[in-house]
């Protein structure tokens, strides 16, 4: 990483060396989370775009299939391939949509969403015991910026 939170000053020059570090960071977060929680059963055999697939329909079971191309920033007919690999695998389920027979609701089985919860349950763990160990103002501070990394985000998916 770049810098430290005192170099970034509120001008225009150093935003992009903020953004590089706080991407960095980011990813450093999630990829740590993840290897301490192992790839977990669901994950174990599934490709990149099937496991963003997975962890989508987690947090938004219900989705449709052009929706979730469009939250994953995919194809539509990618993302039905995925759905037909992972229908097959026996961790989505495909359901009409009310009103429409076109249009399938997309949502994990009972085993899926059972052992993707276990994994989040693992990694949120991993995490907690990390903060457990820092010192009280950094905790603060960290709560503290999760706000406006939301803000940020929404920021970033309007661009």
């Amino acid at each position: 990483m770049t810098g430290t939170s005192g170099d970034y000053q509120d001008d225009p020059d150093t935003y992009e060396a903020l953004a590089e570090d706080l991407l960095a960071s980011v990813v450093a977060l999630r990829r740590a989370s993840r290897r301490a929680a192992g790839r977990g059963p669901v994950f174990a055999s599934l490709t990149g775009a099937q496991a963003d697939l997975v962890r989508l329909l987690y947090l938004r079971p219900g989705l449709g299939v052009a929706a979730a191309a469009a939250e994953l920033g995919m194809a539509a007919n990618s993302v039905s391939t995925l759905v037909g690999r992972l229908t097959t695998a026996g961790l989505v389920r495909r359901t009409q949509a009310d009103g429409d027979r076109r249009a399938a609701s997309l949502e994990l089985t009972d085993d899926a969403r059972r052992r993707m919860s276990e994994w989040r349950d693992r990694r949120a763990a991993a995490v907690a015991g990390a903060l457990a160990r820092m010192d009280a103002g950094e905790r603060e501070r960290l709560a503290a910026a999760v706000e406006p990394l939301r803000r940020l985000a929404d920021g970033v998916e309007k661009e």
